[in-house]
């Protein structure tokens, strides 16, 4: 928005055109239920007529005349004087606000930064950035996983619970998911931070950290797999291997007599749901069954 609309806005000295984008800016609605609220302040009522009765009563008892205050007046100007602290304040309120971009279970979504930057989220994701301070950084805070193919300029940061991840373009995978953390470099050079480490990350190399333990890893993938409608794992436990399919089909996935802290390295199908149990089940010898919004994985020998 043009710094200036504001007041002229306010001094209604807006041409059509001018009112005509500020309307379609983010902070008019805001502006609006403003001003209208302060349009419908008005003073309280005063009687010249008893205040001068009350004054005259006042010299009469009184040695010293006294100053009468007339406070109704006073109280409008501190009235309005708050209103416009409100508009003010409200503008700079809004330029701190964040834009966030959530994703729900079994779902992904796409978007763009003020840059150009692209962002592709995975399921039960979510980042945050401030849109309107964006040219001055270029900062991301991210829950859950993403994909990111970051127009060159200003170095662009990724903050996670577990470590950040910071760029000046390239593409790179993010994925932070409870103990879980994975950077994955596809293209120029990535920095890492993790804890009191920092590790340059070139294409084609991985750094993931799983239960404090790391591990780098090498691949010649362009793009993660889950872009590719699957998800795939090494050496991972498999509790996380079960809670990635829940978020990729909302089905609930419950064990019995089975170590979810066993390794797997394999993949499955983010699309075809009993190809998925399968590619899950078979490796490790388990069975299944499936109810309504359920499935429960369980060993061969369980009775």
């Amino acid at each position: 928005m043009r710094e200036n609309y504001l007041a002229k806005w306010l001094n209604n000295e807006l041409t059509e055109e001018e009112l005509e984008a500020f309307k379609a800016t983010a902070e008019y609605a805001q502006y609006q239920k403003i001003k209208e609220t302060t349009d419908k302040l008005s003073p309280p009522e005063f009687n010249m007529e008893q205040a001068w009765l009350q004054l005259n009563g006042q010299r009469m008892q009184e040695q010293a005349p006294k100053v009468i205050t007339l406070s109704p007046f006073k109280k409008f100007l501190r009235v309005a004087a708050v209103a416009a602290v409100l508009i003010v304040g409200s503008y700079f309120y809004l330029g701190t606000l964040n834009t966030k971009v959530t994703t729900q279970l079994a779902e992904r979504t796409e978007l763009t930064l003020p840059d150009n930057s692209e962002i592709i989220l995975n399921a039960d994701s979510k980042i945050t950035y401030n849109k309107k301070n964006w040219d001055n950084e270029r900062n991301v805070e991210l829950e859950g996983e993403a994909f990111f193919k970051v127009a060159k300029g200003k170095k662009f940061t990724v903050a996670t619970d577990l470590g950040d991840v910071a760029v000046l373009g390239t593409q790179f995978n993010v994925q932070q998911r409870d103990d879980y953390f994975k950077v994955t470099c596809f293209e120029g050079l990535v920095q890492v931070s993790y804890k009191d480490q920092i590790l340059k990350l070139p294409a084609g190399h991985s750094f993931a950290v799983v239960n404090g333990t790391i591990t780098k890893q090498s691949s010649t993938a362009t793009q993660p797999s889950w872009m590719q409608n699957e998800s795939t794992f090494n050496s991972v436990p498999l509790k996380y291997v079960l809670a990635e399919f829940e978020r990729q089909y909302d089905f609930k996935v419950e064990t019995k007599n089975v170590d979810t802290e066993q390794l797997f390295t394999g993949t499955f199908s983010n699309s075809d749901f009993n190809v998925a149990l399968e590619s899950i089940s078979t490796p490790l010898q388990l069975k299944y069954t499936i109810g309504t919004l359920n499935v429960v994985f369980y060993a061969e020998d369980t009775p």
